[in-house]
């Protein structure tokens, strides 16, 4: 409850259209429907955390490898020697630091990606789900 009013959520959705009666409409098949399709979201949203929580974790470990490295670079920077030989370590540095930022770019977009399909087919299985479970409902009942 927030500020004394219950949340769309905080009803219980069966007892609400439980007194409601509509000719040829399964209301329990109706309400089992709707509590699937809840929970499909439920487990969707927290593939979705999840896949943000590794996102994040990850993200954490690149920076402090690239703090480390940087930090390492500029003392090398600073270490007596030949200029162009200094220049030289640099310039290699600066490659190689582009190119691993190339492939970590790569690997957080496949996380994104994975996690996003995840959540997707959680949706997209509940969705082709729920059609076939109107189909069902709509065919004729044969009288038992």
């Amino acid at each position: 409850m927030m500020n004394g009013k219950h949340s769309f959520f905080d009803l219980d959705i069966g007892k609400s259209l439980a007194g409601l009666a509509f000719p040829g409409l399964d209301m329990e098949s109706l309400i089992a429907a709707q509590r699937k399709n809840l929970e499909a979201l439920t487990q969707a949203n927290q593939l979705a955390i999840e896949g943000i929580q590794t996102l994040a974790r990850r993200q954490v470990e690149l920076a402090r490898r690239a703090f480390e490295e940087a930090t390492t670079a500029i003392s090398d920077w600073t270490r007596p020697g030949a200029p162009e030989e200094r220049l030289a370590k640099q310039a290699e540095l600066v490659k190689q630091a582009f190119e691993r930022g190339v492939v970590q770019a790569r690997e957080l977009t496949e996380l994104v990606a994975k996690a996003n399909a995840e959540a997707f087919d959680v949706l997209n299985k509940r969705v082709a789900e729920g059609l076939e479970e109107v189909r069902d409902l709509a065919k004729p009942r044969v009288a038992r």
